[in-house]
């Protein structure tokens, strides 16, 4: 069993227009609703590709609702153990512009997390990791409330019952999580350049696994994946480039990181799983899910090279 957390879980609901322009009005062409967050994004993906997983995290008012009504009816084989909370669950709007292929994003802010809910999470968090989980994906942005701590705490408890942990998330949340050694991170480059000072992918990964990650594996959006592990550095690149919804794409590239782990793989492998699933969902309308197709068609034809030097 694989377990994922979304502290700040989110229903999200994407718009399809014909064309996006600034201050206008637009008809809608289709309007999908999807439980989101990253965590639940990365379920789903684990989910699909038939590995058993658990999400955790909180849910609540009409939109925690309808995330956990979303996650019945669209990703049954995800094992729904959220903690309801006082505070409404986020909606997170995108806007698909049909004609250029971009989509624009809205979040809201979370809800408000109370000592008590936090110390119900964290009983909760403990029995899950200590039940036998292979892995745990820690994932997404920090809900007020929780502490800016929240996911060292949590990668110090993983590792303390001898499950491997990924993190991904930003800002100080990153900075502070870092330093509890998780087994590996997924930053975005933005998020690599915030966290090292350095907007050169390469030395500010290998920077990055010098602050504390085992592994550290950025995203470099169309560009692919850019991998410095104990094992050495990869570059791993989709064969052509894919139009589409991006949103979602780094949590599909998770999911296949945390499968590829818990089968086995060695890091070439991980990041060829990774980098076609990121890209089979550039092809899938909303986040969470992926084009079998696409997935099955660029998994065999990604570019992994190693990188000199460490």
């Amino acid at each position: 069993m694989i377990v994922t957390v979304t502290l700040n879980t989110a229903l999200d609901v994407t718009y399809r227009v014909p064309r996006m322009l600034p201050h206008a009005s637009h008809r809608v062409s289709d309007v999908i609703e999807r439980p989101g967050g990253k965590g639940l994004n990365v379920a789903r993906v684990l989910a699909a590709l038939g590995h058993a997983v658990t999400a955790t995290g909180f849910a609540g008012g009409p939109a925690g609702e309808a995330v956990r009504a979303g996650l019945a009816a669209h990703a049954p084989g995800v094992l729904d153990a959220l903690l309801p909370c006082a505070g409404p669950t986020r909606r997170t709007l995108a806007v698909a512009d049909a004609a250029s292929g971009d989509t624009t994003q809205f979040n809201e802010p979370g809800p408000l997390i109370t000592a008590p809910e936090w110390a119900a999470f964290l009983e909760r968090y403990d029995a899950l990791v200590g039940s036998g989980a292979q892995a745990v994906a820690l994932c997404g942005s920090l809900p007020p409330g929780v502490p800016v701590g929240a996911y060292a705490l949590l990668v110090r408890r993983a590792r303390a019952a001898g499950v491997p942990v990924l993190l991904d998330t930003g800002g100080e949340a990153l900075r502070r999580g870092i330093a509890a050694r998780p087994d590996m991170i997924k930053p975005n480059s933005t998020e690599l350049a915030e966290l090292t000072g350095s907007r050169d992918p390469l030395p500010a990964t290998r920077d990055a696994r010098r602050r504390g990650a085992h592994a550290v594996i950025t995203s470099l959006g169309p560009a692919g994946l850019l991998a410095a592990t104990p094992q050495g550095s990869w570059r791993a690149a989709p064969p052509r480039a894919l139009s589409g919804n991006p949103t979602g794409a780094g949590d599909s590239a998770v999911a296949g990181l945390l499968s590829a782990l818990a089968e086995g793989l060695d890091w070439p492998a991980r990041l060829a799983r990774a980098v076609a699933l990121s890209a089979a969902t550039v092809h899938s309308p909303v986040a969470g899910e992926f084009d079998p197709r696409t997935y099955e068609e660029v998994r065999g034809s990604v570019s992994v090279t190693r990188e000199p030097g460490q």
